[in-house]
């Protein structure tokens, strides 16, 4: 028994030396640039959140949220607080003339630290947001908007050009884009809203909701999730491998529709004219359009012409109905 109680004495201020090391700290910067004409900026972030909004057109400001932690396999030569204060004296802030670069960290004691951060820019600037890890929000930019987080959700609202979002996991939202649109994420939804130029966007898990006010071409695939496209004019080329797909506009050129596993919907408005090519392995087709039959028809295939003839619908289901309206 005494050596169980000396055993056990020994352990106990080994144990609480570890525990006491972990710590974590928080702090925060705050910078103002000027600048002058059309602006670059960059803005990167290991493992934080970014947003990013319009203001003065001479000054850029930034906020930044530090938090630092010592534990695990993460801890550092320097205390969370230590690594803190290097980063509020000298926040990760560059500027080249009218290119700021915001985030970009070289020293690998400082890489464990995460920062959020709230940017304003002013509205004629191009910007790139980087995260590895953090949810992105953009707003009233007009330049091109490049938007990228490993696993996040990404947000743009107001965008006068084009926007090009990715994510690993989390979904992408874009309301109001006066250029094109493209976006991608491994596991997560897409919406886009009142898009003017062309669209392509990839899920490989969640639905696809995008509606165009411009023209432009639209490319869109989803490996599991359902795709509704609106508003369309321009050509089409759109796949889902279990959902269903949904497309409305005009066919000013061909489209190609496709599902392995659910239904095809076509809804024309006006009087449209096109050409027809239609095959359903398991369903049937139905169109509210009279349609100038080619060929051999059947309850699972229909080719032909309608008012003359056009643009192609291209229309394929393997397990589903096709309905033209």
């Amino acid at each position: 028994m005494p050596r169980v109680i000396l055993v056990a004495a020994l352990l106990t201020p080994l144990g609480a030396p570890a525990r006491a090391v972990a710590q974590q700290a928080t702090g925060a910067f705050d910078r103002t640039l000027t600048v002058t004409g059309p602006l670059d900026v960059e803005v990167r972030s290991g493992s934080g959140s970014i947003e990013v909004r319009t203001g003065s057109a001479d000054r850029v400001e930034i906020h930044g949220r530090v938090r630092a932690g010592d534990w695990g396999v993460f801890r550092s030569s320097s205390s969370a607080q230590d690594r803190i204060r290097r980063i509020e004296a000298s926040p990760p802030i560059e500027q080249a003339g009218n290119r700021v670069t915001v985030g970009r960290i070289d020293d690998e004691d400082l890489k464990n630290v995460s920062i959020s951060y709230t940017v304003v820019v002013p509205p004629d600037t191009t910007l790139v947001a980087k995260t590895g890890s953090g949810s992105h929000v953009i707003e009233g930019i007009h330049g091109t908007i490049t938007a990228s987080s490993g696993s996040g959700s990404i947000r743009v609202r107001d965008a006068g050009g084009d926007v090009r979002a990715s994510t690993g996991s989390g979904s992408i939202v874009a309301d109001t884009v006066a250029g094109s649109f493209s976006a991608t994420s491994g596991s997560g939804s897409i919406d886009g809203v009142s898009v003017r130029g062309g669209i392509t966007a990839k899920s490989g898990s969640g639905d696809i909701a995008v509606s165009q006010t411009g023209r432009g071409a639209t490319h869109a695939s989803a490996n599991s999730g359902s795709i509704r496209l609106t508003g369309l004019r321009g050509s089409v080329i759109a796949s889902t491998s279990s959902g269903s797909l949904r497309v409305q506009g005009e066919p000013t050129s061909d489209w190609r529709l496709s599902s392995s596993s659910g239904s095809v919907t076509v809804e024309l408005a006006g009087k449209p004219a096109f050409a027809l090519d239609a095959h359903s392995n398991s369903g049937k087709i139905a169109t509210d359009y009279p349609v100038t039959v080619n060929g051999v028809t059947s309850r699972h295939e229909l080719r032909g012409s309608v008012n003359g003839g056009g643009p192609l619908l291209h229309l394929r289901t393997s397990s589903g109905g096709i309905n033209i309206r």
